[in-house]
């Protein structure tokens, strides 16, 4: 097989007209050759770090879909699915992986459960780590989440971190807003990388101490903006990933898009393409290929080096998408779960109190991080009730892995009016969390997800909508274009219902993350992750 077009030399920054000769998935030569091709040669896109189940999509799912845009391989924690099902949930999107062509390159999940403050559905502990990153399927630990073990020397969190080394493997950092001598310390820990930093000045420290910077643009947390800058200095050491990609936006594009933007802003293609197509790669060392003599022949053609419009897609050498048409086929999977609870009655969410004062999370639009706030409840017979008025809505976490008294706390900036919205993609144990206006509105939205084994809910009244997630209450057993259809339809509902953030699901997946500072609510409470501990909701 032989292709023409502009090759994109991203090493030697140089792009010439050219001609590639691909052979039994391997590129044999590489040639300049003059014709009247316009489009564009390139290395294909790599989504740094992504959870393919926040897509709500199985891996052969997602690909369908990722590849349109030029997406030739992921860096893919499967830490969602590890918190309900465990090792057999890591071994589960490995195995679905391998039945398509885009390359999957998975990592072992640190933190199983993120913390011991919730109640997740498996443990993985060192031996298990041990295992895993033995395992030629794993490529990194991923996400060191556990940054106070870290810090306070916790033994069981060292282990992990020294089995990746003793493998040579690299490991993942989350340290959200983490400064001076604490951010030292994790990074001499072993600690490569960084998707969570949210301001310049943190990316920059975390820049000048060794550390490789992720730009993360997901469907909830946006922080492209505020690092974009630190590209031209920086590129060497920056990638970009989504880190959470519901199915709607991954319908739309991937990291193409980034790329678009970065040049829409004026910076240097070849310092993008490098941080889209060359970092991950090599940081990784991931089986794919970089446009070179004797790599695998994953390519894609571009219309343009501007808006990065995908004509096709090439991994291995095999053309797996063309001009907006997908080649990946169907294949069929299990649906493992984990999903044991009862259904509720309304009476379950009642909360009794006298008190003038409440602690309120505040969730920020595009942002994981919340603020805790201090509100008078509405207080109606004794009890609170959602402030609608004030934006003051109640908040519900329910455990899905056994029967137990929900949680209870209130939330400002979902702005609904009425009704109530509903997920089972609650990071990180992915129990039931809820956001409503009544107590009614928010036992029928939690019923439902009990009902279809998880899933995503809007309701009001007698109108409901919702995807079920039945592949371990977090995923869908429908096609990508199925799935985004029916999420856009809810989140369109949701919004129809009042509220004004830009991504309310993804929003609300994330209220239920301790690890993210600072107040959030677990099955087992009101949890402030700056002190790392539970708190009350009444403000003494």
């Amino acid at each position: 097989m032989q292709i023409q077009g502009q090759i994109v030399d991203i090493p030697n920054r140089k792009i010439y007209s050219g001609e590639i000769t691909v052979e039994k998935g391997k590129i044999t030569s590489i040639t300049e050759a003059a014709h009247n091709v316009k489009t564009y040669i390139l290395p294909g896109f790599v989504d740094a770090h992504i959870h393919i189940e926040s897509s709500m999509l199985v891996p052969s799912e997602f690909a369908k879909l990722a590849v349109l845009h030029g997406t030739v391989g992921t860096i893919s924690d499967p830490h969602e699915i590890a918190n309900v099902l465990g090792k057999d949930g890591v071994h589960y999107m490995i195995e679905n992986g391998k039945k398509v062509p885009l390359k999957f390159h998975f990592g072992a999940p640190s933190c199983v459960p993120a913390t011991f403050f919730e109640t997740a559905g498996a443990v993985i502990d060192s031996e298990q780590i041990k295992e895993l990153m033995g395992s030629p399927d794993i490529y990194y630990l991923s996400e060191m989440m556990n940054y106070p073990g870290v810090l306070f020397d916790d033994e069981e969190v060292l282990k992990k971190i020294a089995w990746a080394k003793h493998f040579n493997k690299p490991v993942d950092g989350h340290a959200p807003g983490l400064r001076g001598a604490p951010i030292e310390k994790y990074i001499a820990a072993g600690i490569s990388t960084d998707h969570e930093c949210f301001t310049y000045d943190e990316a920059a420290e975390k820049l000048s101490l060794g550390m490789k910077v992720l730009i993360r643009e997901g469907s909830a947390a946006k922080n492209f903006e505020a690092l974009i800058d630190l590209l031209p200095d920086n590129f060497e050491n920056m990638m970009f990933c989504s880190d959470d990609k519901h199915p709607d936006d991954l319908i739309v594009g991937h990291i193409n898009l980034l790329c678009a933007r970065a040049v829409a802003k004026g910076f240097d293609v070849f310092k993008i393409l490098q941080m889209a197509c060359v970092n991950p790669v090599k940081h990784y060392k991931m089986n794919i290929g970089l446009l070179q003599k004797n790599d695998a022949a994953d390519f894609i053609v571009v219309e343009d080096l501007t808006n990065f419009k995908v004509l096709q897609t090439y991994i291995d050498g095999e053309l797996v998408a063309e001009n907006g048409k997908s080649f990946v086929k169907h294949v069929d999977f299990e649906k493992p779960n984990n999903f044991n609870t009862s259904k509720k009655q309304v009476i379950e969410f009642d909360i009794s109190s006298s008190a003038s004062k409440i602690r309120v999370i505040e969730a920020l639009e595009g942002q994981l991080i919340t603020n805790e706030i201090h509100h008078k409840p509405k207080i109606e017979n004794g009890k609170i009730v959602s402030d609608i008025e004030n934006d003051i809505l109640k908040m519900v976490v329910v455990n899905r892995y056994e029967n137990a008294p929900p949680a209870i706390a209130f939330i400002k900036n979902f702005g609904l009016k009425k009704g109530a919205i509903a997920s089972s993609v609650a990071h990180d144990c992915h129990n039931i969390v809820v956001v409503g206006t009544s107590d009614e509105e928010i036992c029928k939205a939690v019923n439902i997800l009990i009902e279809n084994n998880g899933g995503v809910c809007a309701v009001n009244g007698a109108e409901t909508k919702s995807l079920a997630l039945p592949v371990a209450g977090i995923m869908s057993d429908k096609d990508g274009w199925e799935t985004g259809k029916l999420y856009q339809e809810i989140d369109a509902m949701s919004k129809q219902l009042g509220s004004n953030l830009k991504a309310p699901f993804m929003t609300l997946s994330f209220m239920a993350l301790l690890v993210i500072p600072d107040l959030k609510l677990s099955d087992k409470g009101l949890f402030s992750g700056n002190s790392f501990s539970f708190v009350d909701l009444e403000v003494s």
